[in-house]
C-alpha cells in the first residue's frame, strides 16, 4: 500500500501535524511519502492519499488547492482523507456540512475530513497575519491535540490495511 501524503503549511504547523499522521501509517505498515503540493508531479503508483491544508480567511492554501484541482480525476477515483489545520476558533472535528468542505474538496469526495485546531504564534507571522488574527479574536497558544490526530491516523491505517 503506497499513499501519497500532501501538507501545504506557511508556518509550519500543519506540516508538524502531517508528520505525525505519516509517523503513525508507516507505523501500521503504509508506505508513505510526504511533500509539498506544488512539488508533486505525478500521483502515478499511489494507492491512497491524505492532503492536509493550513485554514486562512477560512481557505485552503492556494497551493492545496491547485493540487486537488489537477489531480482531481486521480483523487476523485482512490480514496482520500483530507485534513484542515487552523485557529481555535474553527468548528473541529469531522466535517460533514458540505458547505464546510468548500467545492475543491467535494469534487473529490474524502472519505473523511477532519478539522484541527493550530497554534497560534504571533512571532511567526506577518504584521498583516497578525493583526487579522487579533481582530478575529485569535488567542496564542497551541492548540493541537496530538492524541485526536493519532486517533485519526490510525482510524486511516485501520481503513486501509484492515
Amino acid at each position: 500500500m503506497r499513499l501519497l501524503l500532501t501538507s501545504s503549511s506557511r508556518h509550519g504547523s500543519t506540516d508538524e501535524v502531517a508528520a505525525v499522521i505519516a509517523e503513525r501509517l508507516q507505523g501500521a505498515g503504509i508506505d508513505v511519502d510526504t511533500c509539498k503540493p506544488e512539488e508533486v508531479e505525478s500521483v502515478d503508483g499511489y494507492d491512497a492519499f491524505v492532503l492536509g491544508s493550513a485554514v486562512y480567511m477560512t481557505q485552503w492554501t492556494p497551493e492545496a488547492v491547485e493540487f486537488t484541482r489537477r489531480f482531481s480525476d486521480v483523487l476523485s477515483a482512490s480514496p482520500v482523507w483530507a485534513f484542515s489545520v487552523g485557529l481555535s476558533g474553527l468548528p473541529q472535528g469531522k466535517v460533514s456540512d458540505p458547505k464546510r468542505i468548500g467545492p475543491v474538496l467535494l469534487a473529490i469526495e474524502p472519505e473523511d475530513h477532519m478539522v484541527f485546531p493550530g497554534r497560534f504564534d504571533p512571532g511567526r507571522l506577518s504584521l498583516r497575519e497578525r493583526s487579522i488574527a487579533r481582530l478575529g479574536g485569535a488567542s496564542e497558544g497551541d492548540f493541537r491535540d496530538w492524541d485526536q490526530v493519532r486517533q485519526w491516523a490510525d482510524a486511516i491505517a485501520a481503513s486501509l490495511v484492515g
